[in-house]
């Protein structure tokens, strides 16, 4: 019989972590968005909280979004991510209001209007 076969570069969540089930903060949602701090080094991070600034230096993500282009679960990207904040890496915001948004009807002529450009 053949031992089951183990996935190269597989980490378990608690060793990403520390050991750590809970962010240093309670800050994060789904949509909170990530910007990364880009005057701060990246020596001296661990590979995922590297990935982790390298992808969000391209723009703000919402943690979910991170969590999926990471391929870690949401809880464990929240805990690197408290630990980002903690350490100046990166800022949070929150998401636009739907209150704020324009009407539904006002982004339908403007789409009608760039498709008649093209």
């Amino acid at each position: 019989m053949t031992p089951p076969r183990r996935e190269r570069g597989l980490v378990r969540p608690y060793v990403v972590t520390g050991g750590r089930a809970y962010p240093t903060r309670n800050i994060f949602d789904l949509v909170t968005l990530v910007i990364a701090q880009h005057d701060r080094p990246l020596s001296g991070l661990g590979p995922e909280p590297r990935r982790l600034m390298e992808l969000c230096r391209g723009g703000a993500l919402s943690v979910a979004e991170v969590a999926g282009h990471l391929g870690l679960p949401v809880s464990v990207t929240k805990v690197l991510l408290g630990d980002l904040v903690d350490s100046g890496h990166i800022v949070t915001r929150a998401p636009i209001p739907e209150a704020q948004l324009p009407e539904s009807q006002l982004l339908q002529e403007v789409l009608d209007g760039l498709r008649a450009r093209l």
